[in-house]
């Protein structure tokens, strides 16, 4: 038992430790959720938290902090943080915050515009402001690059990203009543507009880009001709007087019209960006090609007061060119001021004619002296240039090139650059020369001897009327006189007799008796004649007592 007792007892060792978890009390959850749920939405805020940009615009006008909205497509896609002066106090800072899904929108090439009540080229736009208030209108851009920092535009752009369409580059010498926003005309529909120009690196004219909307863009062909239908058009020149409008809204802002000649079999839709020259009207731009020009110079010895630069060359009536130069010179010799022009004719203008005459002549349009000779032959049979009156209203001129067979001939230097051909007066001059003749001719006249001839003449026929007034005239008189009493005695003798044949007079009766008795004697003798043509006998013997009766009578009357 001792044994068991001892056995059962236990040695001592080390005492238990006993370790108390962390408990936490209920009262704590809730603050530790609403901590959680806060530290979730900050995080959701900052990675939700799009970027900033700053705008620099040149006034602060419409610009609100925290209140003017950005948006694109009327969809709000950012705010104005803040509006402040820049560090040169020439501008408007304006601090942006975009949303996280507008981030595209800090592409180098974004455009961002004050969006208010405007009226421009394109018409009226903004008006919706009016209530809402003014905003900033954005526009996404195509280049990779990021930016920060974006110049604000003062204008809206004509055109939006993704707007389906093509654009185009017309090139001019000037830029005329165009500008941004001005329509574009396919058959007097706008169908574009002009979105930007800008002068050429040399400085010698005008690149004009305009957009084109789809599906209108495919009738933009490689052969299309554009021109300017800017305004009114008023071309007053040596063609007449001529008013040219596109439309109404033409008339206003200005703009392009384009068209592709009526027959182009093998014409194709153009591609972005592809150029044309832009022309000064529908008749240039629609004409055929000129071909290969052809300079050539004149020499006037006349005033041509009314020829300016581009008047018409015309060949026979059909134009071939235009003048492109006027100057004066000084001849030493004769001391006096020609007149010198330049000219360029397009021979490709005369069509089939021009055709014609290549092959007649065997002549190839690329021979330069082949050309000159064939101007020398044309000058050799009266080719000859002439300055014409166009118009009789504005006085102004044009260069007629026509054949003359009886001008003087001329010797044509076909060593001379550029080509002379020669000229003859105008029409007018011809008149004010021959005119001019005729004064002379009068001139040589003896007038003075003629007038003083007359003079005397005229004294002499002065003193003969003197002379018919005091002797002939009452000579004339009394004979007029007597012929007067005259005629009243035949009056009053005609009026006696008219009333001696009167019906009722005794003599008108005595005057039927004789004119009876007359008759019945002139029946005797013809009843006489008759028997004695029968009996010519009787003339000698007499008439027999035993003739019949029926011998005196004549033939029977039919």
């Amino acid at each position: 038992m001792k044994q068991l007792a001892t056995e059962g007892a236990q040695v001592p060792g080390p005492a238990p430790i006993k370790t108390r978890r962390f408990n936490v009390s209920l009262v704590w959850i809730v603050p530790i959720v609403a901590v959680l749920v806060g530290i979730s939405l900050v995080v959701h805020s900052i990675l939700q938290e799009g970027p900033t940009i700053t705008i620099t615009f040149k006034t602060g006008d419409g610009l609100t902090a925290n209140k003017t909205e950005v948006k694109y497509r009327n969809v709000v896609i950012g705010q104005v943080s803040d509006v402040e002066l820049s560090n040169d106090q020439k501008s408007v800072n304006a601090t942006v915050k975009l949303a996280k899904q507008a981030e595209s929108f800090t592409r180098e090439d974004s455009k961002f515009w004050v969006v208010r009540p405007r009226i421009g080229a394109g018409g009226v736009s903004g008006i919706d402001t009016l209530l809402s208030g003014d905003y900033i209108g954005a526009d996404i851009g195509l280049a990779n690059a990021r930016g920060k920092n974006f110049k604000g535009l003062e204008n809206p752009p004509p055109i939006t990203y993704g707007e389906p369409g093509k654009r185009f580059t017309l090139h001019t010498q000037d830029l005329g009543s165009l500008d941004i926003g001005s329509p574009v005309y396919y058959r007097k529909i706008p169908v574009g507009q002009v979105v930007a120009y800008a002068l050429d690196p040399d400085g010698k004219g005008v690149n004009i880009d305009l957009f084109v909307h789809a599906p209108n863009d495919q009738y933009v062909t490689e052969n299309t001709r554009f021109w300017n239908a800017s305004g009114v058009d008023v071309n007053v020149g040596a063609n007449g007087f001529a008013v040219k409008t596109e439309s109404l809204s033409a008339l206003l802002v200005g703009g392009i019209a384009f068209r592709a000649p009526e027959y182009n079999p093998d014409d194709k839709p153009a591609a972005e960006e592809y150029t044309y020259e832009l022309f000064e009207d529908q008749q240039t731009a629609l004409a055929p090609p000129n071909g290969k020009p052809q300079y050539l110079a004149l020499r006037f010895d006349q005033a041509l007061r009314g020829l300016k630069v581009d008047a018409p060359v015309e060949f026979q009536g059909v134009e071939i060119g235009k003048v492109v130069g006027v100057n004066l010179d000084f001849d030493a010799q004769k001391r006096s001021f020609p007149v010198n022009v330049g000219i360029v004719i397009y021979p490709q203008r005369l069509g089939p004619a021009h055709q014609k005459m290549l092959k007649a002549m065997n002549h190839d349009p690329n021979d330069e002296a082949g050309g000159v000779r064939l101007m020398g032959s044309f000058v050799e049979n009266g080719l000859r240039a002439q300055a014409r009156t166009g118009n009789l209203l504005t006085g102004q001129l044009y260069i007629a090139l026509d054949f003359y067979p009886k001008a003087e001939k001329v010797t044509f230097d076909a060593n001379v650059r550029p080509v002379m051909i020669p000229t003859i007066p105008g029409n007018l001059e011809q008149l004010q020369e021959k005119l001019e003749a005729m004064v002379a001719k009068i001139n040589q006249l003896p007038i003075e001897r003629i007038a003083s001839n007359l003079d005397s003449n005229l004294v002499e026929l002065r003193k003969s009327l003197g002379q018919f007034n005091a002797k002939t005239l009452p000579g004339v008189y009394n004979t007029l006189t007597d012929v007067s009493k005259t005629l009243q005695t035949a009056n009053s003798t005609l009026q006696s007799a008219h009333s001696t044949l009167a019906d009722d007079s005794p003599q008108r009766e005595k005057l039927d008796q004789t004119l009876n008795e007359l008759g019945r004697t002139s029946r005797s003798l013809r009843d006489l004649a008759d028997y004695l043509g029968r009996h010519p006998e009787s003339l000698i013997r007499g008439r027999p007592d035993n003739a019949a009766p029926m011998d005196l009578q004549g033939p029977p009357s039919k």
